[in-house]
């Protein structure tokens, strides 16, 4: 396909489902197409590794000539420049057809605001696609575009990429240039994207991956492209697993158990050694909610017109003022620390660890309601219990399908390795989908919504 035929498929697909799901909040069809051309003629980025692919980016990315809205109305001004991770989508020949739904600043694991209102999960227009990056899920899980950014602080892109049948990586804290903020919510945020396929994914990742001086964590360079890792056996993996929740308070879903065993059970005929048990871990809340509080607060301060957030956003900066400077730099020393606790005693005699990505079924659509701050926090414990550790600690984790629900809706499983190793989980989330494609991996929004012979 020319880069044309390719963008004009996905506009086609987004005018068309878009209704459906609530997932963009904005599209550029004149200037995608325009830039479609432009590589068509071999133009900037012609050569690159995602020459002509059509793509969206959630809304908390700086594209120029657009808003970065965060989700909610406290800007107005479009953005001058690109973010760096969007002049590398560009740089690679990625076209942005469009920006996505997101709760304001990302602070729920749901996809809700009084903004742009609600956005439906392909699978079953009932039940939303999971948060914060929902939108995005949304839009590749239909089949508009195969790849979509989103951010992850505390399982927003695992949840939605688990909520909506998809591969979502969160990289290791550092892998990914975050400029022009030098942090976000100070240890907290990585970026990255989901897609349909692992390969897809990995490609993404050589694409974005590179830290920048203004970076407060970085990474080296990895010795070679992450794409490489799809291509190799990954050899005898050890694996240990488990259906408890990360934090107490919690009880899985028997349906997300039951997927989460047979997943498990697939691993294990691939040759791994695949233990189940009941790993050592640590509290962790005290290190995660002083990063979530201040994070917040300075997000809030960054807007244009911070007298528009929404009710449960000014909830939380109001009550943040306890997290001062002091209080965060300790939270940090103890995500360290939780860290290495991960290393010795989840990690110590495995090389990954899985676990459901979400315990309990994807909520339906409006769960979030009129919440306020407080109360929003504590009704998305359930869903973020099992995500927050691998933020508070830096480790890379991804979503991969693992069957359905009895709803018909979408469960993932995560896989958690060292940090640094986003190609140990790459080459075995790549294996796993070669020998499921045609059977329990699911696919079928994206099937069932293609336009005959895309």
């Amino acid at each position: 396909m020319t880069a044309r035929e390719a963008v004009s498929a996905a506009l086609e697909r987004a005018e068309r489902l878009d209704p459906l799901l609530g997932a963009f909040t904005v599209l550029r069809a004149d200037d995608a197409l325009a830039e479609a051309d432009a590589i068509d003629a071999g133009g900037s980025g012609a050569d690159g590794p995602l020459a002509g692919v059509p793509v969206a980016v959630k809304e908390e990315y700086d594209v120029a000539g657009l808003v970065t809205t965060l989700g909610g109305r406290g800007n107005s001004t479009p953005a001058a420049k690109d973010s760096e991770a969007i002049r590398r989508l560009r740089a690679a020949g990625a076209v942005i057809i469009g920006k996505t739904t997101m709760p304001e600043f990302g602070q729920i694991p749901l996809t809700e605001s009084d903004a742009t209102g609600l956005t439906r999960n392909p699978w079953n227009l009932d039940v939303g696609p999971g948060g914060s990056s929902g939108g995005s899920a949304a839009v590749v899980s239909a089949g508009i575009v195969p790849i979509a950014l989103g951010a992850d602080g505390g399982g927003s892109i695992r949840i939605p990429a688990a909520a909506c049948g998809l591969v979502g990586l969160k990289p290791t804290r550092g892998r990914i240039s975050l400029a022009p903020l030098g942090q976000h919510w100070y240890a907290l945020v990585v970026l990255g994207g989901l897609t349909g396929t692992v390969q897809d994914s990995a490609v993404l990742l050589d694409v974005l991956a590179g830290s920048l001086p203004s970076d407060r964590w970085q990474l080296p360079d990895p010795e070679e492209l992450f794409v490489r890792s799809v291509e190799r056996d990954p050899g005898p993996v050890r694996i240990g697993w488990t259906t408890d929740p990360v934090q107490p308070g919690v009880r899985t879903h028997p349906d997300v158990a039951r997927a989460t065993a047979a997943f498990m059970s697939d691993l294990a005929a691939l040759g791994h050694d695949v233990r189940d048990g009941s790993p050592r871990f640590p509290l962790l809340l005290d290190a995660f909610v002083p990063q979530y509080f201040a994070g917040m607060r300075v997000e809030a301060g960054l807007v244009e017109h911070p007298d528009r957030l929404e009710r449960r956003t000014k909830d939380v900066v109001r009550l943040s003022g306890w997290a001062g400077e002091r209080v965060v730099e300790r939270a940090l020393r103890r995500g360290e620390q939780i860290a290495e606790a991960v290393d010795r005693h989840v990690l110590g005699s495995a090389d990954v660890v899985a676990l459901p990505v979400l315990p309990v079924p994807v909520p339906k659509v409006g769960a979030a309601g009129d919440k306020g701050g407080i109360a929003s926090m504590i009704a998305s414990l359930p869903l973020t219990t099992n995500t927050t550790l691998a933020n508070v600690t830096g480790h890379p984790a991804i979503s991969l399908p693992a069957g359905l629900d009895s709803n018909g809706v979408p469960v993932g499983v995560q896989l958690m390795a060292r940090r640094g190793r986003e190609d140990l989980l790459l080459a075995l989330a790549a294996q796993l989908e070669r020998s499921q494609r045609g059977g329990r991996w699911p696919l079928p929004p994206r099937a069932e919504t293609a336009p005959e012979g895309d």
